[in-house]
């Protein structure tokens, strides 16, 4: 089974923990993960094995800002998703070696990538032998930001299920501890994301005209503090709805697709 050593790395990130989870894959090569910042834990964790991958789950800064160090350092391959390259060497400064498209396995291991967008565009989850290692598809507490512009809600719906198909052992995820009940995990979120549709839904269906009033109607906790991530997120959720013609959106008013 593979080895897998999680070294959480401070970074600026709108994450609780103000921590990314980087991730060493196996041995001889190992597959690096998400190099997110430098650290001496990392430095030494990444000395210890034969890194011969470089990867990342997606191009959000709070995941890719050691990326060309390390792999400089330890002359690894570096690996972006097919058609993003361009999005890969703009967020990192390095240049990819080789792209990665659904189903491709890394040279000399047996990790896999899946495609699971709708956080980002550029969404790669890796399955090994031990679990998915997943970025931020999911959480185990919580739940994961899918805001406009990057995020589509109908992709990310749609990756949940393929990961809750795939029932992997663990989920190794971009924040926070490693899940230990995957399936249960991606239920409970893609219950959450149909369930804050429902509220965006009805909000519009008993007036809202407007993102701001669409927010404030679908919420009834306190947003101090993450209300734009909140409105990005409510973006989603009107593009989404508009798209499978249940309301009408032009990007700044809505109204029920009846009227």
């Amino acid at each position: 089974m593979n080895d897998i050593t999680t070294v959480p790395v401070g970074v600026s990130t709108r994450a609780p923990s103000g921590r990314t989870n980087t991730y060493l894959v196996g041995d001889d090569p190992a597959v690096l993960v998400d190099p997110a910042g430098r650290s001496d834990e990392l430095d030494a964790a990444v000395a210890e094995r034969s890194v011969g991958h470089v990867v990342v789950t997606h191009t959000h800064r709070d995941h890719v800002g050691a990326v060309a160090e390390y792999a400089a350092e330890s002359d690894a391959t570096v690996w972006a998703r097919y058609g993003r390259t361009d999005r890969f060497a703009d967020a990192t400064g390095a240049t990819p070696d080789g792209t990665l498209r659904d189903g491709d396995v890394l040279p000399e291991t047996d990790v896999t990538a899946v495609e699971t967008p709708g956080h980002a565009p550029d969404h790669l989850a890796f399955e090994t032998d031990a679990g998915i290692v997943c970025g931020d598809l999911a959480v185990a507490a919580g739940s994961v930001v899918v805001g406009r512009p990057d995020g589509d809600l109908r992709a990310y719906l749609a990756s949940l299920r393929r990961v809750y198909a795939r029932d992997p052992d663990r989920l190794f995820p971009g924040h926070g501890p490693t899940v230990d009940d995957p399936r249960a995990t991606c239920a409970r979120l893609i219950h959450h994301r149909l369930d804050r549709e429902e509220r965006v839904l009805a909000a519009v269906e008993n007036g809202a005209t407007r993102l701001g009033e669409v927010l404030d109607a679908a919420y009834d906790k306190d947003l101090a503090g993450v209300r734009d991530l909140a409105l990005r997120t409510v973006e989603s959720h009107l593009r989404k709805l508009a798209v499978e013609g249940r309301i009408r959106w032009d990007g700044r008013e809505v109204a029920p697709a009846d009227d």
